[in-house]
């Protein structure tokens, strides 16, 4: 049999599962990863060959699934898997497969703008472009450990409205009529800063960029103590890039990272899957950095 392996990233956050089979987990290697995953907050496991049931298994261990969201084209999810959303470029007789295209998409929370986000979420590789389309992750933990006191002190207290018009990859999601004034766009409110539920460290909750704004100030104003703080949590320091292969899985924990793609060739193929894991309980609101 082989043994358990967490290999850290040399990022602030990230680290390498080897030597599991994510069909065919024992409580203690399960457990093992949990606290793995807490630790670093993003886990990549290479080599593995899951069936759409085989993610959907691995991924309930983590908790009750969302089911997937409407794509662009209005289609929902894997025939017969409701909780497996489909990212890609590939079009079939006209119609995309998948959602989010080839293009960047941009550092974001996945589904933020919902009052109570998925606390996970795991994506896994079908087929992957030659170049391109590499996902880094920042970690929100270190993002406010390094975060400047004044700015510390100007955040405390706020609430960000996150945005629900656009999906990552810019595209207006389904239903929802197209607008760029975050006063009156659908959306939540959260705190910038929170505590995660499962390891209690603080770290920042941003969400994305695109519509964000401030409770109670001027729009110029919100935009730009937003810019500063963006500025600060997105930087190269606090990030690690992963370049995928076939057969990967990615696991992240959606209360304490962003994310982001690189754009590919759009003639090139890439067909991921992702399964969101619920939340436990409301992450992002329950408090506050001055909790």
């Amino acid at each position: 049999m082989s043994v358990m392996r967490v290999r850290p990233t040399e990022a602030v956050l990230g680290a390498k599962v080897e030597g599991v089979d994510l069909r065919a987990l024992d409580s203690g290697t399960f457990a093992a990863i949990h606290r793995a995953w807490l630790d670093y907050q993003v886990l990549l496991f290479r080599d593995q060959e899951l069936t759409d049931e085989d993610l959907v298994a691995f991924s309930r261990r983590f908790g009750s699934l969302d089911e997937a969201p409407v794509q662009e084209t209005g289609q929902r999810f894997v025939e017969g898997h409701p909780e497996i959303y489909v990212v890609s470029n590939v079009v079939q007789g006209g119609v995309a497969i998948g959602s989010l295209g080839s293009g960047e998409a941009v550092w974001h929370t996945d589904m933020s703008y919902l009052p109570d986000p998925p606390k996970a979420s795991a994506l896994y590789a079908l087929e992957v472009p030659p170049r391109g389309g590499d996902t880094s992750f920042c970690s929100m933990y270190a993002a406010w450990d390094e975060l400047p006191d004044p700015l510390r002190r100007r955040i405390e207290g706020l609430r960000v409205k996150h945005d629900g018009t656009y999906n990552s990859g810019g595209y207006p999601r389904q239903g929802v009529t197209p607008t760029d004034d975050p006063r009156t766009s659908p959306g939540t409110f959260h705190p910038p800063v929170h505590v995660h539920p499962e390891t209690g460290r603080r770290g920042l909750y941003l969400g994305r960029r695109r519509n964000a704004y401030i409770e109670g100030l001027s729009l110029d104003d919100s935009s730009r103590l937003l810019d500063e703080i963006w500025a600060q949590a997105t930087r190269e320091s606090l990030t690690w890039r992963h370049r995928w292969r076939v057969g990967d899985l990615v696991l992240w924990d959606n209360r304490c990272t962003m994310h982001r793609r690189d754009g590919f060739d759009p003639a090139a193929r890439r067909v991921m899957h992702r399964t969101q894991i619920k939340a436990d309980r409301r992450a992002a609101t329950v408090t506050t950095a001055s909790a």
